[in-house]
């Protein structure tokens, strides 16, 4: 373990998407080694601000820092060397296995624990409902926004997800499209495009997908992806500022520092157990 070093730690983060991505560059800024574990087709929407993209796109840079997709566990470890995120496609997480790392950080956002044990590393951390602390995990942090968004929690679990996006400018449900049916995702605009009330935006199989206010496109599924009926598929952002759409969201900041803390108490923790008689 490099626990002795906090720039020494090594953290696996499952999943880079909006809060993944957040997490995973906060610690990236705070001199942490960061590796993103992700599936072969990841379903993000916010793509040009999580290191997500990197799985189809190979390189992506948010807020200046770099991830890159590798193709196995060296590779990876390079990556590392040259200050560059690495974003590895291991959906059977064993990475964490072979690396050892100090620190897993679930932030898959399922709403459940998907594998995730507490066994799995000196420290594990779980992002936002499916979790308990001091069984599946060393510590929670709080997701859904409020008071306590960003909270690290040592005992319990976050609360339940209300499912209702976030508003912005008093609209909610209406800045989130959904598929209406299963099929391939096909988008016809861009994420950064103004669209107006009843623009034509993509399509899921022959299905035209069309936005119900004007905004600028802030979420997109990448093109050729399976969805399934009821999934997200599109976002707007009805402040119409187009540089929200290469930014890490607030939420995502405020989880990354909840994670943050985590790390730097429960490595004390852990230290200060380790120099008792």
């Amino acid at each position: 373990m490099a626990l002795d070093e906090v720039t020494e730690m090594l953290v696996v983060v499952k999943g880079g998407g909006d809060l993944g991505t957040g997490v995973a560059h906060r610690l990236f800024m705070a001199g942490l080694k960061v590796v993103i574990l992700e599936k072969h087709q990841p379903t993000v929407l916010r793509r040009l601000a999580s290191f997500a993209e990197a799985v189809y796109s190979r390189s992506v840079v948010v807020e200046g820092i770099e991830a890159r997709r590798v193709e196995d566990y060296h590779e990876a470890l390079e990556a590392l060397k040259l200050k560059i995120i690495p974003v590895l496609v291991d959906e059977a997480w064993s990475f964490i296995s072979w690396a050892k790392p100090d620190v897993v950080v679930d932030a898959i956002m399922a709403r459940r624990n998907l594998g995730t044990m507490i066994s799995d590393a000196p420290i594990v951390i779980g992002l936002g409902p499916g979790f308990k602390a001091e069984k599946d995990v060393h510590a929670v942090i709080e997701t859904r926004r409020g008071i306590s968004l960003g909270r690290v929690i040592y005992e319990g679990e976050a609360e339940a997800s209300t499912g209702v996006p976030e508003e912005i400018e008093g609209l909610t449900h209406e800045r989130v499209l959904r598929a209406p049916t299963d099929g391939e995702f096909r988008p016809i605009k861009e994420i950064g495009d103004y669209v107006e009330e009843g623009s034509l935006i993509a399509k899921v199989g022959e299905e035209p997908i069309r936005c119900m206010i004007k905004g600028v496109i802030r979420g997109l599924l990448h093109e050729g992806i399976k969805v399934r009926r009821g999934q997200k598929i599109v976002e707007i952002d009805p402040t119409g500022l187009r540089e929200y759409c290469y930014m890490i969201s607030d939420r995502a900041r405020a989880v990354g520092g909840g994670v943050l803390e985590a790390i730097l108490h429960l490595r004390s923790k852990l230290l200060n157990k380790r120099a008792s008689p």
